[in-house]
């Protein structure tokens, strides 16, 4: 009853975007660590399924296709913004503007993007550009049109998770996630049971399902809570599409150095080493994503509600979150080198003894990598929620062609192994731990607002 009363007093204390923000870290909270356990599962069941190098070639696969993201031209990050924005002063009408703009442009980008990716894989030589046999190129292009077709799908029905997350709901969006999720673990179990292992049937697996549980979310929400904000033709402007890309290419930057960090690592591994290194790094990477999945589910609120809180002018409210959030860290610190000490015993428990080795430098970079990452992520976030870009756009484009530069010079003239990949993009992640913190500090206290860090 204590405890009870406790929680009640915790959920109900402080004021509406305190409120909302706990109320989705709780909710997020219990959807993840489910998300998490079948994220465990479906892995060893996958490599079951199939085996370690088609479970290689599976991930890179995936990794490249998701470059189709790139097209998305920041207009659902932007989208992100200018909703929240509409929303904290009131303007319905603006906000249903900008959804309908967005799925209107999204869905010619992605569509046409579609059928031209699909054209071009009919040409590309898969066998050499990710070091398999040349009898799995006609299989591997089979399974690269599948993957384009249902990342091609998700972007366009995704960005009803956008809007629950800009509003401030991203329980109800890690919830849909779930359902899609859990839908491809059922999906796989009765492939591995019925069907022998085939990388095309495992593309459809874990394809079909998620996107079908995006289509149902949108028709769904779209008819009830979300009814006024309904996509409507007659609503897409070209005016407040610029508007969504103005701020959205800036953040579109951000996701192609991302993208170039992830996808490019899978690929370097494939390329320079073999496609069971690829898995031996996906699988340590997994493990310790763990950790900032967690933490990320507390910190989800925060970039909405940063963006709520500045427009509201309460700086305040901003800085004691931040500072909330580095307390939030330090058990997180300990968690994580307590997983990296047992890191060998638990892939051994995990995939079964001797099914895929792991170098141990693998584990403590990866460790590494996560663990500056979730400081970065603190104030990134609320950098990302003001919208002071500038900075973080600029210092991308350099970064994210230093990793590839960085990342070669690791294998090729110091001849350093997988590992070597992970240190490269922790040096290139150099924004997010080093400057973000500085530029956080001149917003929230010196508030110079003519200055480079404002912009």
């Amino acid at each position: 009853m204590n405890f009870s009363l406790a929680l009640k007093g915790f959920l109900n204390q402080g004021n509406a975007r305190t409120l909302a923000a706990k109320k989705n870290v709780i909710g997020s909270f219990m959807v993840k660590i489910i998300s998490m356990a079948i994220s465990f599962v479906i892995v060893p069941l996958t490599i079951n399924f199939i085996n370690p190098t088609q479970y290689g070639i599976w991930l890179t696969l995936t990794s490249m296709v998701g470059w189709v993201s790139l097209f998305d031209v920041g207009l659902t990050q932007g989208l992100r913004n200018k909703f929240a924005e509409a929303l904290a002063k009131h303007d319905i009408h603006l906000a249903r503007i900008y959804v309908s703009t967005t799925y209107f442009y999204i869905s010619i980008l992605f569509t046409a993007v579609w059928a031209v990716l699909v054209v071009a894989n009919s040409f590309v030589d898969w066998s050499s550009i990710i070091n398999v046999p040349i009898v799995m190129d006609s299989e591997i292009r089979m399974l690269t049109s599948i993957i384009i077709t249902y990342f091609c799908l998700q972007f366009i029905f995704q960005i009803i998770k956008t809007i629950l997350i800009s509003d401030q709901k991203s329980a109800k969006a890690s919830f849909i996630d779930l359902i899609g999720q859990s839908s491809s673990l059922l999906i796989i179990w009765l492939l591995t049971v019925f069907t022998e292992g085939s990388l095309i049937f495992l593309g459809l697996g874990i394809g079909v399902m998620p996107v079908l549980v995006l289509i149902i979310a949108n028709v769904y929400l779209f008819s009830t809570s979300y009814k006024k904000f309904v996509p409507n033709f007659k609503l897409v402007q070209k005016k407040y599409r610029n508007k969504l890309m103005g701020l959205g290419l800036k953040f579109f930057m951000l996701q192609l150095a991302a993208m170039i960090q992830y996808s490019s690592s899978l690929f370097l591994i494939a390329r320079y080493f073999t496609p069971v290194d690829v898995t031996a790094y996906n699988i340590a990477f997994k493990y310790f994503l763990i950790l900032q999945g967690v933490f990320m589910i507390i910190l989800s609120p925060l970039w909405s509600s940063s963006t709520d809180a500045y427009f509201s002018g309460d700086y305040d409210w901003i800085i004691r979150a931040v500072k909330k959030y580095l307390l939030i860290l330090i058990p997180f610190v300990f968690i994580g080198l307590v997983m990296l000490f047992f890191a060998d015993q638990f892939y051994d428990f995990w995939l079964g003894k001797g099914v895929v080795n792991i170098d141990y430098k693998i584990s403590i970079f990866s460790f590494l990598f996560f663990l500056s990452g979730m400081f970065a992520s603190i104030f990134v976030n609320v950098i990302n929620g003001i919208g002071a870009l500038k900075i973080q756009f600029y210092v991308s484009i350099v970064t994210s062609m230093g990793f590839i530069a960085l990342a070669l010079v690791f294998i090729l003239v110091f001849d350093l192994g997988v590992w070597s990949i992970i240190l490269a993009s922790i040096i290139s992640n150099v924004y997010g731990y080093l400057i973000a913190p500085i530029q956080l500090y001149k917003i929230l206290v010196v508030r110079n607002i003519n200055s480079i860090w404002f912009k």
